[in-house]
């Protein structure tokens, strides 16, 4: 056997033990329906957090083909290696280790959050890279989601649109306002390719959704700007509501996203209603009122 063929077979018996360590949860995925034979990843699994087919993946374990550095970068983050181990499937596959990319936790600006204190007749939030959910105003979370229970690192525009059924019935044409979802975390990720947050937000909702699998490799990308919601509220009614992105000067990571009906509508009365109701909610919640 030759040494290269060594090495791709030690590279595939690596991967194979790597993925055998893992439980679905563990990588943000299901346990599934069907019985597993091993407890570990399937190998359908780690090829669609890695975003390679099944077969590629397949035959790198084998070890009957070479592996890209990209390859190995997506492997790395797919199965969770620390540097070490990193270093070790670089070094087998004859390649140079590219350091990932860190970034810093993001915060709201304080501007952003002034600002958001004093819109009160209109839903507003503030999204960061990749439309994570930095802050929002009460009457957001009244119209989308009660955001301040959902874990921070689950706290993301895209991924409650496609996985919180809540959420997702919430709008009156899903699919249009998620293919829009996609097409916006795709221009990002142009920026960022080998960023390990944007990796895991992909894998997960790749394994979890064939729409989202199916219009990520189309690759259809868009900014964001402005655009206008149909929305089917439980409490609020049907609402029609215009949005728009402010982008800030001071850091082009963070935007805010403000929603407002046009005057003298149902949509405007609508908004004004789930306005007092929300008042009134948090005014009985204050009081310990459970009448």
């Amino acid at each position: 056997m030759s040494g290269n063929n060594a090495r791709r077979n030690e590279l595939g018996d690596f991967l194979k033990a790597r993925r055998a360590e893992l439980r679905p949860h563990m990588v943000g995925l299901p346990d599934g329906d069907r019985p597993r034979r091993v407890p570990g990843l399937r190998r359908e699994e780690v090829a669609q957090l890695a975003s390679i087919s099944t077969d590629y993946y397949t035959r790198l374990e084998q070890g009957t083909i070479p592996a890209s550095a990209h390859v190995l970068a997506a492997l790395a983050r797919a199965l969770r290696l620390d540097e070490d181990q990193r270093a070790y499937v670089y070094g087998l596959a004859g390649k140079t280790a590219a350091r990932p990319r860190s970034r810093t936790a993001q915060r709201v600006r304080p501007q952003w959050q002034r600002l958001l204190d004093q819109l009160t007749e209109s839903p507003a939030m503030v999204l960061g890279r990749y439309m994570d959910i930095l802050a929002w105003n009460s009457l957001a979370a009244a119209l989308i989601a009660d955001f301040s229970a959902i874990p921070a690192t689950q706290r993301n525009y895209v991924r409650l649109a496609f996985l919180e059924p809540a959420v997702r019935n919430l709008f009156e044409d899903w699919e249009a306002t998620a293919r829009t979802c996609v097409a916006f975390l795709r221009m990002e990720a142009a920026q960022s390719p080998t960023d390990s947050r944007l990796a895991g937000l992909g894998g997960e909702l790749s394994v979890q959704d064939a729409d989202f699998r199916r219009w990520w490799a189309s690759r259809d990308v868009a900014g964001k700007t402005s655009g206008t919601k149909l929305l089917h509220h439980p409490v609020a009614g049907d609402l029609t509501l215009d949005w728009e992105m402010l982008a800030s000067t001071a850091d082009p990571d963070q935007q805010l996203m403000v929603m407002a009906a046009a005057p003298g509508t149902l949509s405007r009365q609508a908004l004004s209603f789930l306005t007092s109701w929300t008042e009134a909610t948090h005014s009985k919640a204050a009081r310990g009122d459970r009448s």
